[in-house]
């Protein structure tokens, strides 16, 4: 059997920001996918935006580490060359009663550590913005866009400048957790010897663990697939910010991004799902996208916005339920030596792939001795 100091398991934007922090404090790291090339999952099928921390709870993993990846990756993506821009985004009132909701949201983003929030008049919004339609907006300056593909290239290029290694087309089956090391495996039959295993597996994060022998039943969250679906806008919007409304149950509203080629798309909604394969958008879905644009944006045409893609959140809480934080569950969670899982990693994970991947190296320590 072949014995490996540590395996990461799914290679998407924060299965490779795990992996190369992991690298660069000095452990020997395989990142084990089992597609044919990384980001083909979540990673690919979000917004691609750099997000603030302004909506989560005080001191909950998603404001700490938002708020901690938001300033690392402004720095990394400089530094690196990764394409981006800090375009700034309006969470718009639209409605007298979301005006005190706007007050309540920069509140939170304070208790965050979010110090750069403005709350705007509707025409100072409009001054910013002249076709936006809005009685109140708030205005996060820290938000922005970026090329999530070749943000994971880099962390891809850091990984195995550090002497970690990529294996696509390996996906795993099971585990079996021993005391000393943990044993994966492989679907074509191998087995491999860890000292510590990293399930970054995104959507089949909660199935996966539940193959491994050894790990308690009970650390294992259920998982809830919450679909978002996106409609490209034909032609060019006059926005050159993000737009959002006031956030929804289940998510952030059906809000307006740009990315960096000037492409606009409005999305995601919440319709939940019972498979996380299930990713076409219903064409009719759109009727309901007019009404929620058109209340920030009275001028989209009729026939404007086209289907473009879908998303699928790992969410931990179903229909109607509170939103749930992230879960990264080590060895002290558990009682299985060597082990991290991460279940629920839906937004803002990408903006926060830093301060994840630093988070769990120092829940794994520096390299393990090898198993005998």
């Amino acid at each position: 059997m072949e014995t490996i100091d540590c395996a990461v398991i799914g290679a998407g934007v924060v299965g490779m920001a795990i992996a190369r922090a992991l690298a660069l404090r000095g452990h020997e790291v395989v990142v084990l996918e089992a597609e044919s090339a990384i980001g083909t999952g979540t990673s690919s099928r979000n917004s691609e935006v750099i997000h603030a921390g302004i909506y989560y709870l005080r001191d909950s993993l998603k404001a700490t580490l938002c708020v901690a990846g938001n300033a690392a990756l402004y720095a990394y993506a400089g530094e690196r060359g990764v394409p981006h821009r800090r375009c700034g985004k309006l969470i718009v009132a639209t409605t007298p009663a979301q005006i005190e909701e706007l007050d309540a949201i920069r509140v939170k983003a304070l208790s965050n550590g979010v110090l750069d929030m403005v709350l705007l008049t509707g025409d100072e919004a409009r001054a910013m913005e002249p076709e936006l339609d809005c009685l109140a907006a708030l205005h996060s300056p820290s938000t922005g866009i970026i090329d999530s593909h070749a943000l994971m290239l880099s962390y891809q290029g850091d990984l195995e400048n550090a002497g970690g290694v990529l294996a696509v087309k390996s996906p795993v089956w099971a585990a079996n957790c021993a005391y000393n090391a943990i044993e994966l495996q492989l679907e074509d039959g191998t087995w491999v010897r860890c000292n510590s295993v990293v399930n970054a597996a995104g959507l089949a994060a909660p199935k996966l663990a539940r193959r491994f022998a050894g790990l308690p039943a009970d650390s294992i969250p259920t998982e809830h697939f919450a679909k978002g679906n996106y409609f490209t806008l034909a032609g060019r919007a006059p926005f050159s910010r993000l737009i959002y409304p006031v956030p929804e149950v289940g998510g952030l509203g059906v809000h307006l991004t740009i990315d960096l080629g000037g492409q606009a798309k409005f999305g995601p909604d919440v319709q939940w799902v019972s498979s996380p394969d299930d990713l076409v958008v219903d064409p009719a879905r759109g009727d309901a996208f007019y009404a929620e644009v058109r209340r920030y944006w009275p001028a989209l045409r009729d026939g404007a916005l086209l289907p473009g893609y879908a998303g699928m959140r790992p969410k931990l809480s179903g229909p109607g339920e509170p939103a749930k934080d992230f879960v990264i569950s080590g060895p002290a969670d558990h009682g299985v030596p060597g082990l991290v899982n991460l279940f629920g990693i839906e937004s803002p994970g990408l903006t926060s792939s830093l301060a994840i991947g630093a988070h769990v190296a120092g829940l794994l320590g520096g390299p393990l001795p090898a198993v005998p």
